[in-house]
This record gives structure tokens, sequence and C-alpha cells, in this order.
């Protein structure tokens, strides 16, 4: 039976991971799931992921394309056996044949990241949430967001010495939400995203929360295209990877848009 390509949808707890992408002494998630397709298939499988998240990072909805000769299992019976194989914080929601020009990173045609903090010290958060103990004014940095939509180039929000072409990024929605229980959830939504650029965005919005920074400099941060103007980077334990859509018929399923 020949191989065919396959999107594996998943959603795992960055916790104990550092980041995504396969890297030499390093637990990733990547190697974790490739070691279990090998066991499972019997023969070397390479993933593709839909994005590369940094260390502590979590992912609520994430894709990976991979050739699979799926042997004598169907796809539900695969999908259990992959899940039996990979530890707790690894969850494979569904796996499904897709055309063979798909692909998990580059046909991907918006992402949604969600960032969490808590004010008031709880134990049980620590994990999925930053803490962050100063009084914030929420309606300031909301209107700095809305400041996104103006500008292309989010170099400023970047790591530097990327291997990206361009720093171009399209900003789709921007929002920040109280939440019953008092935590702050950021969600920013763009059809592309550059390394560290949510937890610098967020960091640098706290900067205007706390009065460090009034819009006028939020901007000129922006304009500056240089990563030391803008704020710190908030801590990887509160950013999660949301949703990824693809083009409309590209696949059923419910982040298919």
């Amino acid at each position: 039976m020949c191989k065919k390509k396959f999107f594996i949808q998943l959603s795992y707890d960055g916790t104990a991971y550092h980041g995504w992408q396969i890297q030499p002494n390093a637990s990733t998630v990547q190697e974790t799931i490739e070691q279990a397709l090998r066991v499972l298939s019997g023969e070397k499988v390479s993933t593709m992921g839909c994005g590369r998240t940094d260390t502590g990072v979590h992912a609520a909805d994430f894709y990976l394309h991979c050739e699979l000769n799926l042997n004598q299992y169907n796809e539900d019976e695969f999908n259990y056996k992959l899940n039996h194989l990979l530890p707790d914080d690894i969850s494979v929601k569904r796996i499904f044949e897709v055309d063979a020009a798909l692909h998990a990173r580059f046909s991907a045609v918006k992402r949604e990241y969600r960032y969490y903090l808590y004010q008031q010290k709880n134990p049980f958060l620590k994990h999925y949430c930053a803490y962050f103990s100063k009084q914030l004014d929420v309606q300031s940095m909301r209107e700095a967001g809305k400041l996104l939509f103006k500008h292309k180039d989010f170099t400023s929000f970047s790591k530097s010495k990327t291997d990206t072409k361009t720093n171009d990024c399209t900003m789709l929605n921007f929002e920040i939400n109280e939440l019953p229980d008092g935590r702050l959830e950021f969600v920013i939504e763009a059809n592309r995203f550059l390394r560290n650029m949510v937890r610098s965005i967020v960091g640098t919005l706290l900067d205007v929360g706390t009065g460090k920074l009034d819009l006028t400099r939020f901007e000129q941060i922006i304009v500056a295209k240089n990563r030391s103007k803008a704020g710190v980077s908030v801590p990887a334990n509160g950013l999660f990877l949301s949703r990824v859509s693809y083009e409309k018929g590209a696949f059923e399923g419910q982040n298919n848009e």
C-alpha cells in the first residue's frame, strides 16, 4: 500500500517541552510525536507543523502534515492507537487524508493566539497564566491595540536574527477580554506571526496599561522597527495557539475557513 498525505489535528500542554520544533539535546513536541508515529507505523515519519511554538507555549489547536501508510488501521483506529502511545500532555483530535498539495504551514491563511494574565495570586493558574500584580488601565491597552492595524512591519516585536524573509504581518483581530474569573485574555489574530511577536506585543501593552507608555510612544515603537525599543516579553506559560485556519474547502472541519 502506497503512502498518503495526512493532516493530524492535535493540542498540547507545552510546559515540559522546548517548543514544537526538533532541536538537539532537548525534549520537543515534534520529536515526541515522530517517535510515536515511528512505533505505530514501523518506519521513520517526518512531520511539518503549522507553526513553531517556543519553549513553554501551549497549543489548543495545531495541525501537522506527514506521509503515512496506515497499514491495517483505519483513521479512527490509528488515531486511538497514536493517543495511547503519546504522553498525557499531547492529545490527537483527529487524523484525515488531504490533497497532496495542502501544506500544514504554508496553506494556513490565519492564526489566532490567546494570552492569559491573572492579577490576584492563585496557585491553580500558574502553569497556564502569567501573574501580573500591578494595576492596569485596560481601556488604554485596547486603544493601543487598535494601532496595530495601521502597520504591517512588526520588526519591533520580533526576535532578532530569525530566518524570515519579511517581518510584514496583516493584523486581523485584537481584543482584550475581562473574564468572569478575573483573568485578562488578549486575543490576537493575523495571517502570520513572527518569533516571540505575541509575547512582546503583550509586554509592551502592559507598559501602556501601567502608564509607562502613552499611545504616541507605543506607535513610535512600532515605527522604529527595533526590538530593543519594545517592552519585555511576557512569560511563555500564558500563551496559547488557539486556532489555525485554512481556505474554505481545503478540508472538512470547524477551523477550515
